[in-house]
């Protein structure tokens, strides 16, 4: 330990705050959290009182205790909404949201659509925040996720040779994830399982589309030989 954080007396606020900072810094987080929540209730009235909060929901994040950091954000906006860092607490709540994500696309992403939610509100309402560019690009990553999830969920119904579930699916992984790699598999597949499930009219339909936005890809080659057999 330093010898500032035993120097410093807790007996104001801001001497409070500071010593909590010192904790915080040294990465005693345990401890400064203890600290913090001290200056929160021992000087409710003063402005340190509200840096105090804010710090609570940092050392979370730092801890990687996600979901605590993630409602103490949440708490702060509710009871800050007009806080000048209000953009920073928005992004933190989003990346608190997208760090519970799992790594693996087979298991629950509940929590995809609140990471969303919160990138949207730093894209639209803060667009001149410093966090902008970050939070479209985690906002990306996020819907690449779902879908991945989508595509793997279609997959195996087309693998099973479900068709119209397959068909289903395909159809959502290509309206509701456009421009992130996935359309031209999307519609594809989609040609394909239309065409197996016997709706002639609806594999056309997307074979033509596929034509017209990737023409030459393997994907219509696949697609085409499919369709053409009927």
């Amino acid at each position: 330990m330093s010898c500032s954080t035993d120097d410093i007396k807790s007996d104001s606020a801001e001497h409070a705050f500071k010593l909590a900072q010192e904790y915080d810094k040294e990465e005693r987080y345990e401890e400064s959290l203890r600290r913090y929540n001290e200056v929160k209730n021992k000087f409710p009235y003063s402005k340190y009182a509200t840096q105090a909060e804010l710090a609570v929901a940092d050392v979370y994040f730092k801890q990687e205790s996600f979901p605590e950091a993630q409602v103490a954000y949440q708490n702060f906006k509710e009871l800050h909404p007009k806080h000048p860092q209000v953009d920073y607490v928005t992004f933190r709540t989003a990346m608190s949201y997208f760090k519970q994500l799992p790594s693996t696309i087979d298991r629950d992403l509940t929590l995809a659509s609140n990471a969303i939610l919160s990138f949207d509100e730093v894209i639209n309402q803060y667009p001149n925040s410093t966090y902008l560019a970050e939070a479209k690009e985690k906002k990306n990553e996020t819907l690449k996720m779902l879908a991945e999830k989508e595509e793997y969920i279609a997959d195996f119904y087309f693998k099973k040779e479900i068709y119209e579930s397959a068909l289903a699916r395909y159809e959502g992984l290509y309206r509701q994830y456009p421009g992130l790699g996935f359309d031209a598999k999307a519609l594809s597949r989609a040609a394909i399982a239309a065409q197996r499930s016997g709706d002639l009219e609806r594999a056309r339909r997307y074979l033509a589309l596929l034509k017209q936005k990737f023409p030459g890809s393997s994907e219509l080659s696949s697609a085409t030989s499919e369709v053409q057999k009927k």
